[in-house]
């Protein structure tokens, strides 16, 4: 099915002012989002989503529907996927906890714009040569993998090359002033934190872009269902980190699974490849009759994967006791740093998540808490935490 025009138009400026109402009605006002509004706006944009397939399954048929939610699902679950990579960065920067809304909305629009890039170019490059297929397959294998190996979140993002180049040629400062991007240091205008974290983001999300455009163009080449269910996906990410922030660790097997539908994708995309063939050096140019896979079992293959990755995650005991233990270890971390925020709300609220999730990993059984790195290191974060909040209390 060609969609019009004014399709095209009509979606975009949708998009466009959803992007605009979360900065107008959210984000000018630095605050940290209680647990109700990240849950509640969640909700509302994955029912837009919900509602937005509805329409292509009325509009376009039951083929452009189901390529639409199979599309929109892998995108959410590489986007929830990505969110680990968000923490990371975020805490390597210690953004104050009420200024992070802002940096994750400008890596959800720089996502937007990257993907949206990205698009239209691999549609290019599909409608002149088939063999893409090929590299799109060979690209979701060779990320399967690397998601099966172990520490693949651990990485430090503050210190990039990115990062680097900017603290060698730019004049920065270590230190936040509220959501401003500029400063003035020493006499100078600077480069703020905030800034450089943004730039941080840019950058990993044009890394993310290369695994999930070729993800998605496996399930469909229809670039008006790429587009959207690229960026449905990414509509309410923000509100979904807060919602999830201290669950994500949660999802022990969540690489797991995603390796197993990237993998799938990827042997798809390769048997089309071989369907469509016209490399000369492969079956003489001509293409092989392969068995191609169809949306529906593509649709249902993604769907279990989820379901029982999440499951099986929920319903570990080692994965009971990694959540806790790398909550606290965040959240007596986040005590420790008096940059995390100034409100003292904030402050104590985190102080009564760090004492309930000592209180769980005590009642655990010690062979799964005992399995944690750094445990004499997180012992003593969390004993400095306590010591910092008696003396606040004498205060």
């Amino acid at each position: 099915m060609n969609v019009s025009p004014l399709i095209w138009v009509i979606t975009i400026v949708a998009i466009l002012a959803l992007l605009a109402f979360d900065y107008f009605f959210h984000i000018r006002k630095a605050h940290v989002p209680a647990l109700k509004e990240a849950g509640i706006w969640s909700s509302i944009y994955v029912g837009i989503a919900v509602i937005f397939g509805v329409l292509v399954f009325i509009f376009g048929g039951v083929t452009m529907g189901s390529e639409y939610f199979a599309g929109y699902i892998t995108e959410k679950a590489l986007s929830v996927d990505n969110l680990f990579v968000f923490l990371i960065i975020i805490a390597s920067f210690k953004v104050p906890r009420e200024d992070q809304q802002k940096v994750l909305l400008f890596g959800i629009v720089f996502s937007l714009l990257a993907r949206t890039g990205f698009i239209f170019l691999g549609a290019a490059l599909i409608n002149s040569y088939a063999w893409v297929f090929y590299i799109f397959g060979l690209i979701l294998l060779i990320t399967a993998g690397n998601l099966l190996k172990p520490g693949d979140h651990e990485a430090d993002q503050s210190n990039n090359f990115i990062m680097r180049l900017a603290k060698r040629f730019m004049h920065t400062t270590d230190h936040f002033d509220g959501d401003k991007l500029f400063t003035v240091h020493n006499g100078k205008r600077a480069l703020t934190p905030m800034l450089l974290v943004m730039v941080s983001i840019g950058g990993t999300d044009i890394l993310f872009a290369l695994d999930s455009i070729p993800a998605i163009f496996g399930l469909t080449q229809n670039v008006y269902i790429v587009f959207t269910a690229t960026a449905f996906s990414l509509m309410g990410l923000r509100q979904l980190y807060f919602l999830l922030d201290g669950l994500l660790d949660r999802l022990i097997y969540l690489s797991y699974g995603l390796a197993a539908i990237l993998a799938f994708i990827g042997v798809k995309l390769v048997l089309h490849a071989l369907h469509e063939n016209n490399l000369p050096f492969i079956n003489d140019g001509e293409p092989i009759p392969v068995i191609e896979i169809s949306t529906g079992l593509s649709l249902s293959v993604i769907i279990g994967v989820l379901l029982l990755t999440v499951i099986a995650s929920l319903l570990s005991k080692a994965g009971k006791a990694q959540t806790a233990i790398n909550s606290a270890r965040r959240h007596a971390v986040s005590y420790i740093d008096l940059g995390y925020t100034a409100d003292p709300m904030e402050r104590e609220r985190i102080y009564r998540l760090l004492t309930a999730e000592e209180s769980q990993i005590l009642a655990m059984d010690p062979k799964y808490r005992n399995k944690a790195k750094d445990v004499a290191t997180i012992r003593q974060q969390v004993a400095e935490a306590h010591r910092l909040h008696a003396e606040y209390d004498k205060k």
